[in-house]
């Protein structure tokens, strides 16, 4: 395992850092005004604790800096050295580890398929890397992408984590273009990955009712599947332009697990339409220099990898704020950095240490041509 030295730490890219730092304060205020009232009220180990989950995020928020300034300082090219073991890992996870360990610990703040999202993150940037211009060839690139994504994504449905699968279906539609994949194969891709998505969302009763719920407004059914977008919306609502000051939320009461999937309503709510941009900015800005250290990277694996961890960090952020909005049907995603969870805190500070990682073995400037 190659490590690098404090000089090669110094040319990280410290604006991505300072971003995820700021934004991790922010989580931590936001956890314990959302949740204080829910571990007052609510039944379970956490009856009468106000501070309960913002203890528990503070001891993830400190494994997951620990696993950060690991993988800052790890080579991101031994990932590629043991691409095959990591896939073998990833499957096991979900058809063992996952099923197992949620059986045992019944508790979402540990989720193994976090992990095995990055997993399956860098064994699809090393076999995109390796296939090279091969990528826009349908037998050789499109059809065997397919499959390797669609066992993926089917292991992880299994679990049953749709959002998940969906989310990991995005980040891996993105790589392959960057990849070189051209527009003929991303039109098949959509076509049949849409048919796809389509037929396993209406699998499940409970998915097609959010699809409707959604579609025709949450009114049409509010005291189901159209509570939650509607209490979201209240939130928001509520918050006008400056807020209603932090910790008055009194959604947060209303809401179902305020501290993960609805933190962004509590955050609209508490800090008004100022603070809720301020949060999209803050992503926003993230995601700038997460693509600057893509654009950068030494090699193609190193961007196609830089591409894959900040498009998943992106998308599931954009997702969780276009459920809070309406502007998606309501599924249980939480925000990175932010909303409460052990696997989600822990897998995306890990992330973020392998940007630097790549950020420090980058040219500077556009490394890859």
């Amino acid at each position: 395992m190659t490590v690098r030295g404090p000089r090669r730490i110094v040319q990280s890219d410290w604006i991505m850092f300072l971003v995820v730092l700021i934004l991790l304060v922010v989580g931590l205020v936001m956890v314990y005004s959302a949740s204080y009232g829910f571990a007052l009220f609510e039944d379970g180990a956490y009856e009468g604790r106000p501070a309960y989950f913002t203890k528990r995020q503070a001891i993830f928020l400190l494994a997951g800096l620990g696993a950060m300034l690991f993988t800052w300082r790890v080579d991101y090219h031994v990932y590629r050295k043991f691409a095959v073991h990591i896939l073998v890992l990833t499957v096991l996870m979900l058809l063992v580890i996952a099923p197992v360990g949620r059986w045992i610990v019944r508790s979402r703040s540990i989720q193994p398929v976090e992990l095995a999202k990055v997993g399956a993150i860098i064994y699809i940037a090393v076999w995109l890397a390796a296939h090279g211009e091969h990528i826009r060839d349908i037998s050789l690139g499109l059809i065997p992408f397919a499959l390797l994504l669609g066992g993926i994504a089917g292991l992880i449905i299994a679990q049953p984590d749709f959002s998940s699968a969906m989310l990991l279906i995005a980040t891996a539609t993105a790589m392959f273009f960057v990849a070189g994949a051209d527009m003929r194969q991303l039109l098949i891709s959509f076509l049949f990955g849409g048919i796809a998505v389509l037929a396993v969302m209406f699998l499940a009763s409970y998915r097609s009712d959010r699809v409707r719920t959604w579609l025709h407004g949450p009114l049409s059914d509010p005291m189901g599947e159209g509570f939650q977008p509607i209490q979201s919306l209240v939130a928001l609502n509520e918050g006008g332009w400056l807020g209603v000051g932090l910790g008055t939320s009194q959604q947060k009461f209303v809401l179902y697990a305020p501290h993960t999937d609805g933190i962004f309503a509590i955050i609209g709510e508490e800090l008004g339409f100022v603070g809720a941009v301020t949060v999209v900015l803050l992503y926003a800005l993230w995601t700038w220099r997460g693509f600057y250290i893509a654009r950068c990277a030494q090699d193609v694996y190193g961007m196609l990898l830089a591409v894959g961890l900040v498009s998943w960090v992106t998308f599931q952020a954009a997702l969780h704020i276009a459920v809070v909005a309406g502007l998606a049907p309501f599924t249980g995603t939480v925000l990175p950095f932010v909303s409460y969870g052990g696997s989600s805190l822990v897998t995306s500070l890990a992330s973020v240490g392998i940007l630097l990682n790549i950020s420090q073995n980058s040219t500077g400037r556009e490394g890859v041509t």
